[in-house]
């Protein structure tokens, strides 16, 4: 499975600070859902990889979106989230595509859960030095 996010749709139609935030939601997401993503934001940035989340920069986010959207479509599941109706529209048949604020819907339930105040986490339970380590692996470093 191959997640396509539209960063600064997604940015704008949330409550993140910034875009390291997002970057770590979206890496986090796509970890749990044994999936791969690329996020594009407009604009200049150092490409990098966070986990199985790359991130890259361009001119023109939408045509990296759709390019990539056309060359993986027919090889892998590809889920394309953005509120660009073009982009969404180009993508092709054989994706799946979600607003922004339908992914972020998506994204609270599944961070909140149903029994959320009555559940702890395992990160509740770990030591600073073990986070900070599986953060590192997480990111792949």
């Amino acid at each position: 499975m191959l997640y396509l996010f539209d960063g600064n749709n997604i940015l704008h139609a949330g409550s993140f600070r910034d875009r390291r935030e997002l970057v770590d939601r979206l890496a986090g997401h796509v970890a749990m859902e044994g999936a791969r993503g690329v996020v594009v934001f407009d604009g200049v940035g150092d490409d990098s990889v966070v986990g199985p989340l790359e991130v890259r920069y361009a001119v023109h986010a939408d045509d990296v979106i759709e390019r990539l959207a056309a060359d993986h479509r027919g090889r892998e599941p590809v889920t394309v989230v953005s509120s660009d109706r073009a982009i969404r529209a180009t993508a092709g048949q054989e994706t799946r595509r979600v607003s922004a604020k339908t992914f972020l819907r998506e994204l609270k339930d599944e961070r909140a859960g149903p029994d959320t105040l009555a559940r702890s986490t395992v990160e509740d339970a770990l030591d600073e030095e073990t986070r900070r380590r599986l953060e590192g692996w997480r990111r792949g470093y």
